[in-house]
């Protein structure tokens, strides 16, 4: 018989990066009175992707810098497919959250020896805005804001792992989530008033990629089995500095960082000569998608170290002073055996970021009232190439911005939903799929998706090879219902982990190649061989929307770009800024 637990808290958060853990914190000092739940996948504070993040966080703060700057840079690099609103409230939050995570929270950030904050330079941007801690900046975000989240009675699920958005009886609202309880293998249904989910997004279905392997993009895979609308799926980032640490370990693929470029890093072919002028005239610090797809027409082209990688080197600009500025990537390409102070380190572009994700508005809100998202799971900020920098700002301003929301919403309209009996069956009949099947390896399967979505929808792309990719899944996705894992003790059963990681890749990898099969243009992070032109009128920019059909198929639609503040071609800074 299945073992459901129940548990009941005012406000759901779903994750513990800097979205999950500024939207609990900002829920908590909103509305004291309320119960705050933080469910997170992991141990809070030791998971989640913005722990992760080396490079830092941009915002205008110098007096030659401003927010219309950084908006201009944020539509140039997102290729004017960003929902402008968004854009706008990232880029003039970001001004007030980043004093508030030094003053209010006790992050403390690199200093110029005047005392005001160090900013460095990223790639993509015309001004060097990128707020750091060295090159740590994430575990220092993480580490203070995890300490707060202790400190202010907010309760912790932790190794608790979402399964599905469960809405109310009537369909009108959320009425909790289902979660799984990691360490024993119980079911838990979370009843709350509102969730905010913020997961993450984790695009591990690719061979090389940067999230840790727990990272399944499970909030995109509930958002569509719950019936919500995905824009821009195709918006895959791929970062071009994953270390290369060769075959038979899935460290590969973990990045260095993107300061090191900024900073004047050479990149540098098998033939240990530059490379990156033959495709733009800013070289190295050229947008993210330029620079992987330059290196992976290098790669094609044979042009590659002993792995099948390309370099990135620092030596030329004294062992010393790379040593002092990155230390943390100093020591972690020690770790792997490079030499990055006084050496070449092996690298190849990664699957580092989503742009793509749930429809939210400015105010964290969602189509499903009582369900608010920030972070990696939403679509909308970033367009069609997400800014080295604007990450951690993206989770860490919508993140607050949900939780006061949340604050505002359950005093006002909150109320506890019996769930939706068909809905919650359906959840749990999913994750029981496996036990009453033979059980095999999950390997294979997980090799084959990497393999095929590396090679058919990653960082270049043509219609037959979309259509392959399309056909792959499909066969996948069979193969996966015909795949069982033994049953017996649940708790920490790593082979149904994998299993349901591999349900939710699926799923959103059938998104991507959707979405990548019906936009018939490059834009951004999209790169279509057979149609290599940007479309430069207005009808071209329009993001697909995803939703999951009753046959379990994706369907795919279209919503024009609103140019709500600024048309391209324009621009919001005066003539001489330019």
């Amino acid at each position: 018989m299945t073992r459901i637990r129940h548990h009941t808290t005012d406000i759901l958060v779903l994750g513990s990066g800097g979205a999950g853990l500024l939207g609990a914190l900002h829920a908590k000092a909103g509305a004291p009175d309320l119960k705050v739940t933080v469910a997170v996948k992991g141990l809070l504070g030791k998971s989640g992707c913005t722990r992760m993040v080396q490079g830092g966080y941009n915002v205008a703060l110098a007096a030659a810098d401003s927010a219309e700057r950084h908006f201009m840079d944020t539509l140039d690099g997102g290729k004017w497919l960003n929902d402008q609103d968004l854009a706008w409230t990232l880029v003039t939050v970001a001004q007030q959250r980043i004093r508030e995570l030094e003053n209010r929270w006790g992050c403390f950030f690199d200093r110029n020896a005047d005392g005001t904050i160090h900013q460095k330079a990223f790639a993509g941007q015309t001004f060097d805005r990128t707020v750091h801690k060295g090159d740590l900046t994430g575990i220092e975000i993480i580490n203070r804001l995890a300490e707060q989240t202790w400190a202010r009675g907010i309760e912790r699920l932790e190794e608790h792992r979402a399964l599905a958005l469960i809405p109310s009886k009537d369909g009108a609202r959320i009425s909790g989530v289902l979660l799984l309880d990691i360490r024993s293998g119980d079911y838990v249904f979370a009843k709350a008033k509102a969730v905010l989910l913020g997961t993450g997004g984790g695009p591990t279905m690719y061979t090389y990629h940067t999230p840790s392997g727990d990272k399944s993009c499970d909030g995109m895979a509930m958002a569509l089995r719950a019936g919500l609308r995905l824009r821009d799926m195709e918006m895959v980032q791929f970062h071009p500095t994953g270390v290369l640490a060769g075959p038979g370990t899935r460290m590969t693929g973990t990045i260095i960082e993107e300061g090191l470029r900024g900073s004047g890093g050479f990149l540098l072919g098998g033939d240990g000569s530059r490379f990156m002028h033959k495709y733009d005239p800013r070289g190295e610090r050229a947008t993210r998608d330029i620079v992987s797809r330059a290196m992976y027409r290098e790669m094609l082209s044979k042009n590659t170290n002993e792995h099948g990688g390309l370099y990135i080197a620092m030596a030329h600009l004294g062992p010393d002073r790379v040593r002092r500025e990155f230390k943390g990537m100093v020591e972690r390409c020690a770790d792997m055996g490079f030499d990055l102070a006084g050496g070449q380190v092996p690298v190849v572009p990664t699957a580092h970021y989503m742009m793509g994700g749930l429809i939210f508005r400015p105010d964290g809100s969602t189509d499903l009232p009582g369900l608010f998202a920030a972070g990696e799971d939403t679509g909308g900020v970033h367009g069609a190439n997400r800014l080295g920098g604007n990450g951690v700002a993206n989770s860490t301003v919508f993140g607050g911005i949900a939780g006061d929301s949340m604050a505002r919403f359950v005093p006002r309209h909150g109320a506890f939903e019996d769930p939706c009996p068909t809905a919650l069956d359906a959840a749990i009949a999913l994750a029981e799929a496996p036990f009453a099947r033979p059980a095999r390896s999950l390997t294979p399967l997980r090799d084959a998706l990497h393999k095929l979505m590396w090679d058919k929808a990653g960082i270049l792309r043509d219609e037959a090879g979309l259509n392959e990719a399309a056909s792959g899944l499909d066969a996948l996705e069979a193969d996966l219902d015909t795949t069982g894992i033994a049953d017996g003790a649940r708790g920490f059963d790593l082979a149904w982990q994998e299993w349901l990681n591999l349900r939710s890749l699926l799923l959103v990898s059938r998104a991507i190649v959707t979405a990548a099969q019906a936009r018939r243009e490059s834009r951004g992070a999209h790169f279509r061989e057979d149609f290599p032109q940007t479309d430069s009128d207005s009808a071209g920019l329009s993001a697909t929307i995803t939703t999951l059909r009753a046959d379990n198929r994706i369907a795919l639609d279209w919503q024009p770009v609103s140019f709500s503040r600024i048309r391209p071609g324009e621009s919001l800074l005066p003539a001489a800024a330019e």
